[in-house]
């Protein structure tokens, strides 16, 4: 019976889908919120182009997303730059999540150890990071990027990892992490390779079975 949760079948109904769909796309929407403070701030005192590699997780979670409607609505046929964006899309929808995913809960985790106060919020928020980490990796094997989209996905988040860290736009930290700035840096571009490596072994079994 528990087998039948994990099955094609299942994961991939369009009833599970929609559900699916609408809860990433909810959780999108209120992360963009989230981040309402540290956009305006973006703006006020960064170049416009900066912007786009504030909100990491909303927009790793808006890629899955996005991947979705892939899954809901398989094209019939796709050629050329159509089929190029849907496999970087979907190697971004995996790549972020799984990073962005594991970052935030990291983030709180090592926050809190240092004596940092965790709300409702908090908790909420690693339930859904976590989310956002396993579901990525489990609807990888339904998806069709391969190798070489994961490494260009890959390329982004090493460039938003640059950006974050040269320009100081990456997420707002515990005050507890102020001191640890540059362990926190090494983590994150670490997390960048660990998040290919795992979408590039769930896409090998997945060419295996």
């Amino acid at each position: 019976m528990l087998a039948f949760f994990w099955s094609r079948e299942f994961l991939l109904s369009r009833s599970f889908l929609w559900i699916l769909f609408l809860v990433n796309f909810a959780g999108t929407v209120y992360g963009y919120i989230w981040y309402e403070g540290q956009l305006a701030a973006t703006l006020n005192d960064h170049p416009l182009w900066q912007i786009v590699f504030v909100p990491d997780s909303p927009t790793a979670s808006l890629f899955f997303t996005v991947a979705l409607l892939y899954l809901l609505f398989p094209p019939q046929r796709s050629y050329g730059l159509v089929r190029i964006g849907r496999y970087i899309i979907e190697a971004l929808a995996v790549v972020c999540s799984v990073k962005y995913g594991i970052w935030a809960v990291s983030m709180i985790v090592a926050g809190a150890w240092q004596g940092a106060d965790l709300s409702w919020q908090h908790y909420m928020l690693i339930a859904s990071h976590l989310g956002m980490a396993f579901e990525a990796l489990l609807f990888f094997r339904f998806m069709k990027a391969g190798a070489l989209a994961l490494a260009v996905a890959t390329g982004w988040l090493l460039l938003n990892d640059t950006v974050d860290y040269t320009f100081g736009v990456f997420p707002y930290l515990a005050d507890e992490l102020d001191d640890d700035l540059s362990a926190v840096r090494a983590f994150t571009y670490g997390l960048s390779f660990f998040s290919f490596l795992a979408a590039l072994l769930v896409w090998r079994l997945r060419k295996k079975v």
